[in-house]
């Protein structure tokens, strides 16, 4: 998925001076972004109090919508350089149309993952017909500068493996959790896991001291690590637990989300990620004369051209404003 807003903000990404290096609570709110013509999501990364948990550096949730009279997503096609996007759904499909000639529709707890490398673009859209509702959540991981100008390609897994527990069930979506690994390709250690917890639940959830950790409610109502956690919002929980406690007082589903902080500073511009200013003014320049990203057919629209750059020079700083 894009960041469609015209106006783009830097984010100034990465280093580890910033990493919580024990366990927190820190509560993160949404801000509600427009996506097109019907659909509406809440941006949790970049936050204005933190910017990266491990390589994850954005994140949206968007509904449950009720789009049955709607035409639900329609992202026109755009590019990527240096992250990979993580497309993940509870509710409703995405048809993924890319550069490289691929087309898949991804549906609700399968992995739909794009290494964007050097440069890739891609579109994302409701199907016609589509399904009633549409939820879901989309992410995108940094990829270190060794492996950022990979060669670009697109991943879709429709079976994952899954870790249970009393009143739990938790699918491995990236990395690996209590020893299950998800086939998705990775390039820094990471978790990502889908959690599901049933009414009652009261378990805990073994984690890895040196990874940051935070948690994105997807629906319900969970607590974590006592705290309440309401959909659409993000908890962030810093580094050195061993465990994460979890109660559902209703059936609820929430993100895990960690990994081993990330050391390297990053500039954050539209849809690209690079390391300097001129890197993301060579992947805006790229885009609009139309070379590098390549072409995405199939799509009934035309592409997302690129916002203008800031009048102010990009440099990568820390991981929180």
């Amino acid at each position: 998925m894009s960041n469609l807003e015209r106006e783009a903000v830097p984010a100034l990404c990465g280093g580890r001076g910033f990493v919580v290096a024990e366990p927190v609570r820190e509560l993160l709110s949404p801000r509600k972004v427009r996506l097109g013509e019907s659909t509406e999501v809440r941006r949790l990364l970049p936050n204005l109090g933190r910017r990266m948990v491990g390589a994850w550096c954005f994140v949206d949730h968007y509904g449950p919508d009720d789009i049955a009279d709607e035409p639900g997503m329609q992202v026109p096609p755009h590019p990527h350089m240096g992250l990979q996007t993580v497309s993940w759904l509870h509710q409703g499909e995405v048809l993924h149309r890319d550069s490289l000639g691929s087309v898949q529709t991804v549906r609700p707890y399968e992995l739909g993952l794009i290494t964007s490398g050097r440069a890739i673009s891609h579109s994302e859209e409701s199907p016609r017909p589509h399904a009633r509702l549409l939820h879901g959540a989309q992410l995108w991981v940094a990829l270190p500068d060794g492996d950022r100008h990979t060669e670009p390609h697109f991943e879709h897994h429709a079976e994952l493996p899954t870790v249970t527990a009393p009143g739990l069930t938790a699918t491995v979506i990236l990395g690996s959790l209590d020893g299950a690994a998800s086939p998705g390709t990775t390039y820094s250690p990471l978790v990502g896991a889908d959690l599901s917890l049933t009414s009652g639940a009261d378990v805990r959830l073994p984690l890895d001291p040196d990874f940051e950790y935070a948690v994105l409610a997807m629906s319900g109502e969970a607590h974590v690590d006592g705290v309440p956690v309401l959909p659409g919002s993000m908890l962030y929980l810093g580094c050195g637990r061993t465990e994460l406690p979890l109660r559902a007082a209703s059936d609820a589903a929430v993100m895990l989300l960690g990994g081993e902080p990330f050391a390297e500073e990053l500039v954050m511009w539209w849809n690209f990620i690079g390391r300097s200013q001129e890197d993301v003014a060579q992947a805006r320049e790229d885009w609009m004369n139309g070379s590098r990203f390549g072409e995405v057919h199939g799509y009934d629209g035309d592409r997302l051209p690129a916002p203008q750059l800031p009048p102010v020079p990009l440099k990568p700083r820390g991981r929180v404003r």
